[in-house]
C-alpha cells in the first residue's frame, strides 16, 4: 500500500460518510445484527488468524499483559458479537434534537445531533477494537478507517473481512468501514495528514503511541495518555468492602487502563487494613511498592520511589502510600494521576462529596472499583475509547460522543435589522 493509496482510501471514506449519515436506524440495526452473526459464524477463521499473532508475539517475548489483550477465543468473540447486538438496541443519536429555542422575533432554533464524518482509529494489541469501533461508528453514522498494530494484524484483518462481508450484503455504503492492511509506519503519517477528508483521529494504545499520534496529526485527536488510577481507603471505610474493591481494581485484569495503579490508605486505619490487604495481594502475585511507613507494616514491600507514583504498570505491580486525610489523598491524585479514574471507599458522606468535587478525573467513584470505567459497563454497548480530554468528549466514548451537532433554524421571512 502506498501513501497515495491512503489518500484515495480517505476520499472514498468521505463519500461513504455522506451516504451513511442519511441511513435510517432500521437499516443500520439490521446491518449490526448481521455483523454480529457473522462474527460468531467466523469464529474458527478469526481464532486461526489470532493464533498466528499470538505465536509471533510469544517469539518476540511480549509481556503477559499484552498477550492477554491480544488473545481471542470463543467467549471473547461471542462478547464482541454481543456488543454489536447491544449497540443495535441503543437509541440512535443521529437526528436527535438536543434543545429548541424560540426567539422573540419568531425564529425557532434547534440544536440537532449529526455524525462527525470520517473517524480514524489507530490502535494496538486489542483486536476486539476492530469490531467495537466498526459497530459504534456505523450506528452513529460515521465512516471509519481502522489501522491496527503489527502485533494483531492477522486478527484485525480477519475480523474486518468478516464484518465487511456482512455489511456489503446489507448494502452498507461502500467504504463505510475500511482498514489499512499494511503495517508500514509511513502510512500512518500519511493518514494523519488527511485534514479535510478525515474529521477525527482516536488513538488507542500505549502512551508512546498516543503522544506520537497527537504530535504528528493535522487532524483533531481525542486521547488519553495513560491510566494512573487510584483508590483511596478513607478512615470511615468499611474495610471488608474496601478490601474487595481494591483487590478487584488491581487483580481482576491488571493490563488495562482502568486498573488501580496506586492505593492510598488513611493513616488511622492503615495498621488494621494494610497487613492483610498486602498479604492478599502478594498471594495473588502482586509486587507491592510502598513508602517506609508501609514497609514497616508489611513484609516483602519494595521501596516506592518518586517515579513509581507516576507509573502505569499495566501488570501485577501496585504502589501503596499512607496519607493523613482526604485532602492529602486528593493532593496526591491531582499531582500524580492521569485524570482517568479514581475512587474513594468511605461511609462518610462529607468525605465522599469532597472527593467527588475536587478530584478532576473523567470518572470519579464512591465505593466501587475503577474497573467499571468502560463503555459496555456504562450502558454504551461498547466504547470507541476513553477520553481524558476536556473538550467535546470525556470518559468512555459511546454513540453520543461520536456525534457533533448543527443548528437548524426555522423562520417565516425574518431579516436582521
Amino acid at each position: 500500500m502506498t501513501r497515495d493509496d491512503v489518500k484515495k482510501l480517505c476520499e472514498k471514506a468521505k463519500v461513504a460518510s455522506r451516504a451513511l449519515a442519511l441511513a435510517d436506524s432500521k437499516s443500520k440495526n439490521a446491518c449490526l445484527a448481521a455483523m454480529a452473526k457473522a462474527l460468531v459464524a467466523g469464529t474458527a477463521r478469526i481464532v486461526r488468524a489470532n493464533l498466528k499473532d499470538l505465536r509471533l508475539a510469544e517469539e518476540k517475548g511480549v509481556s503477559g499483559a499484552i498477550m492477554d489483550r491480544l488473545a481471542l477465543n470463543d467467549s471473547r468473540i461471542k462478547a464482541m458479537a454481543s456488543s454489536l447486538v447491544q449497540i443495535a438496541k441503543l437509541k440512535d443519536p443521529v437526528g436527535e434534537t438536543i434543545e429548541t429555542v424560540k426567539r422573540p422575533n419568531g425564529l425557532v432554533i434547534k440544536k440537532v445531533r449529526v455524525p462527525i464524518g470520517v473517524i480514524s482509529i489507530i490502535y494496538e494489541s486489542r483486536p476486539n477494537v476492530t469490531s467495537d469501533c466498526a459497530g459504534l461508528c456505523l450506528k452513529s453514522g460515521n465512516a471509519v478507517i481502522l489501522r491496527g498494530g503489527s502485533e494483531a494484524i492477522n486478527s484485525n484483518i480477519a475480523i474486518f473481512d468478516v464484518l465487511n462481508g456482512a455489511a456489503v450484503k446489507h448494502k452498507l455504503p461502500a467504504h463505510s468501514i475500511s482498514i489499512i492492511r499494511d503495517i508500514g509506519r509511513g502510512l500512518v503519517d500519511e493518514l494523519l495528514k488527511q485534514e479535510g477528508l478525515v474529521d477525527l483521529v482516536i488513538p488507542r494504545g500505549g502512551e508512546s503511541l498516543i503522544k506520537e499520534v497527537a504530535k504528528r496529526s493535522r487532524i483533531p485527536v481525542i486521547k488519553h495518555y495513560k491510566g494512573v488510577c487510584h483508590t483511596y481507603v478513607d478512615e470511615a471505610a468499611d474495610l471488608s468492602i474496601a478490601e474487595e474493591i481494591c483487590f478487584n481494581a488491581k487483580v481482576q485484569r491488571p493490563g488495562v487502563c482502568n486498573a488501580m495503579e496506586t492505593m492510598l490508605v488513611n493513616r488511622k486505619i492503615a495498621a488494621r487494613f494494610l497487613p492483610s490487604m498486602i498479604r492478599r495481594f502478594q498471594d495473588a502475585g502482586v509486587e507491592i511498592r510502598g513508602t517506609e511507613e508501609v514497609r514497616r507494616l508489611a513484609k516483602g514491600v519494595k521501596f516506592a520511589g518518586e517515579a513509581d507514583w507516576y507509573e502505569e504498570y499495566l501488570g501485577l505491580i501496585l504502589s501503596v502510600k499512607i496519607v493523613k486525610d482526604t485532602d492529602e489523598a486528593i493532593a496526591h491524585i491531582m499531582k500524580y494521576g492521569s485524570y482517568h479514574s479514581d475512587a474513594i471507599v468511605t461511609r462518610n458522606k462529607q468525605n465522599a462529596a469532597k472527593f467527588l468535587k475536587e478530584v478532576d478525573s473523567a470518572c470519579v467513584y464512591v465505593n466501587a472499583s475503577t474497573r467499571f470505567t468502560d463503555g459496555g459497563q456504562f450502558g454504551k454497548g461498547a466504547e470507541i475509547g476513553i477520553s481524558t480530554d476536556k473538550i467535546h468528549a470525556r470518559g468512555p466514548m459511546g454513540l453520543e460522543e461520536l456525534t457533533s451537532y448543527k443548528y437548524v433554524v426555522y423562520g417565516n421571512g425574518q431579516i436582521r435589522r
